[in-house]
């Protein structure tokens, strides 16, 4: 092949690679910023240049052949290092600017982080950002991802993680439940209230706790059931305050019911661990370099989120 034909096509062998990562059409162009039919063009382009296939098209997704991938695998290093190169160069700008892609929980990103975004954003009128709410754990990488915010107990070690704050767990419930139902003043007693758990597939609910003042170790098991389980803590809460029963809540969650009155404390003496982080994080793919916005965010959320859990 003619050398100068190469050169034309490297930006297309750029684009094979996202898609090999991305999976699909339309998420590759979504990381790109094209349209899915200029994705698709420039990979039909590269093929005809290469004389064989290097993609795998079904009605669900996309895969490289072998010597897609082949071909993907020996640039991909290039273009990581071009990336790095020209994210210094565009570093050198007095403030920071582009795009900030960003996943985080449903239920955290909307009741700490969104109230905590808008004095960022003034600050950086360049900037703006992409928030993705999913509470699934997603590859960051090959999502196209610059952070995620987490409430974890231990970020991956293969991540750079900068700690945010402190994160427990509380029991709550109404006011109006527990005098319909009683107050228990034992972890055991649980098993006789409707009690209200994040549901997690394929987990028996159970709750574990130890004595806030009492010896390391002495954790209990409790078996729990109820009438109402989601796989969000707002929802939990809201169930909650419909008196449906005592809910296990991360503390982002419980904090301004509590505050209002509207929830009260629930065995205040024991402390649910398990079953959510033990702090906020907010968690990169280690890269020698990090980008000037990433580190002006995480600058702003580590003051902003200093106090912990309070108004934003």
């Amino acid at each position: 092949m003619d050398h100068r034909r190469v050169e034309t096509l490297w930006s297309h062998v750029h684009w094979l690679t996202v898609l090999g990562q991305a999976g699909s059409f339309t998420a590759a162009a979504q990381r790109l910023g094209v349209s899915k039919a200029a994705m698709s063009a420039r990979i039909a382009e590269l093929e005809r240049a290469a004389g064989l296939p290097l993609v795998l098209r079904t009605t669900r997704s996309v895969r490289l052949t072998e010597a897609g991938q082949q071909l993907a695998d020996a640039t991909a290093g290039a273009f990581e290092t071009i990336g790095t190169a020209f994210a210094g160069i565009k570093d050198l700008a007095a403030a920071p600017r582009g795009r900030l892609r960003i996943t985080a929980p449903v239920a955290l990103a909307r009741q700490q982080l969104v109230p905590r975004l808008p004095a960022f954003l003034r600050a950086h009128p360049e900037l703006r950002i992409e928030l993705d709410l999913s509470d699934r754990l997603l590859p960051l990488a090959q999502e196209g991802f610059d952070l995620a915010i987490r409430h974890t107990h231990a970020p991956p070690e293969t991540h750079v993680a900068w700690t945010l704050c402190r994160t427990e767990a509380l029991l709550v419930a109404s006011r109006a439940y527990l005098r319909r139902r009683g107050t228990p003043r034992q972890p055991a007693e649980l098993a006789a209230h409707e009690c209200l758990h994040y549901l997690r597939p394929g987990e028996t609910p159970a709750w574990q706790l130890v004595p806030r003042h009492g010896p390391a170790g002495a954790k209990l098991t409790v078996p729990v059931a109820g009438c109402f389980a989601a796989n969000n803590s707002e929802a939990l809460r809201e169930a909650a305050l419909g008196g449906l029963g005592i809910a296990l809540l991360p503390d982002f969650s419980a904090q301004a019911a509590l505050a209002a009155g509207k929830l009260v404390p629930v065995l205040p003496d024991w402390q649910p661990v398990g079953n959510f982080g033990e702090h906020l994080y907010a968690i990169r793919p280690y890269t020698p370099y990090v980008p000037r916005a990433v580190q002006a965010l995480v600058a702003y959320l580590r003051e902003a989120f200093r106090p912990g859990f309070g108004p934003a």
